[in-house]
């Protein structure tokens, strides 16, 4: 038998495709006829020799790029383009060269009559748990495109909340690393032609001169040790974090850090709304949902939240009570929860509750770089009159 790639209307204006086994073109169209769908396009396949291909170097596909793949795909799909045509045809505009890869790999696949769902669930790093199961609904209940654009939208916005961390974090990188490099200039650079010149000083050297060569002078016949600490502390602190209890106590850590740690719950409870309101618009089923978001952080604590609320799921309770009963998800995310119940639109209020907690973090992202921004500011004027002070003092001792 020979597989055929078809594309078919329904009467409500849905589109349909997918693979087919049959003997000629001839039967796909009877199949199709009786399962009152209007054929677009029925398209013999050429059955790949095998999936595996060249290999080709792993590299992180972006959240930009995923999102840009969804809507592509959607589009080209809803136009009646056959599924597998339109994958290759992203692929080739794709920059990113493993993810170019991927995509014909999983093209190849669904030539050899495998589905869409089934294929990317080969490429783990590229396609999570999520997209795997929004795929395999889309396939199942015959919306994918409509799977796809939610993906996308999920992809774009998860892209634009994490560019909004990542920017409020640069600034006070910046400056830090600037603080760095000053010290390190002045300890090379600058305080050592000051050392030769206070060793031909005849007069007291000021106590506060005293104190901070006394301080650079350990510091310089003390570095390779230093070093050796430093190196030494994070080494074991790597170690530690890499198991079980040292993991849990950073994952802790993590929240608790003030600003910082609320930034990271609210940019969590945004995307796990986010998240919930695009599963279960799809189909997911409410289990599957919370099983697929406790696999999406890293953060022990965050995990165990999640699982906590999906065993109180399996015991009957409803979704707003289960996060109730978790004690970890923030009164707003329940009570909204709870409301989208109620009305019967959960979906549609958890999208507002993602878009709720965005703001919040905006809110306290501004918030931290108005705070730190003095801050950092006071500590570079700080480091450089320190020095100052401290090799100058002497030469305004001698004009007195």
């Amino acid at each position: 038998m020979k597989t055929f790639e078809y594309v078919a209307w329904d009467n409500n204006g849905s589109c349909h495709q997918g693979l087919h086994k049959a003997n000629s073109s001839d039967e796909v169209l009877s199949v199709l006829r009786e399962e009152n769908l209007t054929p677009v396009s029925v398209t013999e396949q050429v059955v790949a020799a095998s999936r595996s291909g060249p290999v080709v170097r792993y590299k992180r596909v972006k959240s930009a790029d995923l999102s840009t793949f969804c809507w592509q795909l959607s589009t080209m799909v809803t136009g009646g383009l056959p599924i597998t045509t339109a994958i290759e045809t992203i692929a080739e505009e794709m920059s990113n060269r493993y993810f170019e890869h991927v995509l014909k790999t999983v093209s190849a696949g669904m030539q050899q009559g495998e589905s869409m769902s089934d294929v990317v669930k080969d490429f783990p790093k590229v396609f999570n748990n999520l997209a795997c199961a929004m795929l395999l609904a889309g396939e199942t209940g015959g919306t994918l495109t409509t799977c796809l654009t939610r993906l996308a939208e999920y992809y774009e916005n998860r892209d634009k909340l994490a560019r909004k961390v990542r920017g409020a974090l640069a600034y006070p990188i910046f400056v830090v690393c600037f603080i760095v490099i000053i010290i390190v200039a002045l300890m090379t650079l600058i305080i050592p032609r000051f050392t030769v010149m206070f060793d031909q000083f005849k007069g007291e050297l000021p106590a506060f001169t005293k104190g901070f060569m006394a301080v650079y002078d350990g510091i310089m016949h003390n570095l390779p040790f230093i070093l050796l600490a430093i190196a030494g502390t994070v080494t074991g602190l790597v170690v530690f974090s890499r198991t079980r209890r040292g993991h849990e106590w950073f994952s802790r850590l993590a929240l608790e850090a003030p600003v910082f740690g609320r930034i990271k719950m609210m940019a969590f409870v945004a995307i796990f709304s986010k998240t919930l309101a695009t599963l279960i618009s799809s189909g997911v089923s409410v289990l599957d949902s919370f099983g697929i978001l406790s696999g999406m952080t890293g953060n022990d604590i965050l995990k165990d939240g999640v699982l906590r609320t999906r065993e109180r799921l399996i015991e009957g309770m409803s979704i707003s009570k289960s996060m109730e009963a978790s004690g970890f998800f923030p009164n707003v995310a329940i009570k909204m929860t709870q409301i989208g119940e109620q009305s019967g639109s959960l979906s549609a209020v958890l999208d507002k509750t993602s878009q709720y907690y965005e703001k919040r973090v905006d809110s306290l992202v501004s918030a931290m770089l108005s705070m730190l921004e003095p801050i950092l500011i006071v500590a570079v004027g700080a480091i450089v009159l320190v020095v100052i002070l401290a090799m100058y003092l002497p030469i305004f001792s001698l004009s007195v």
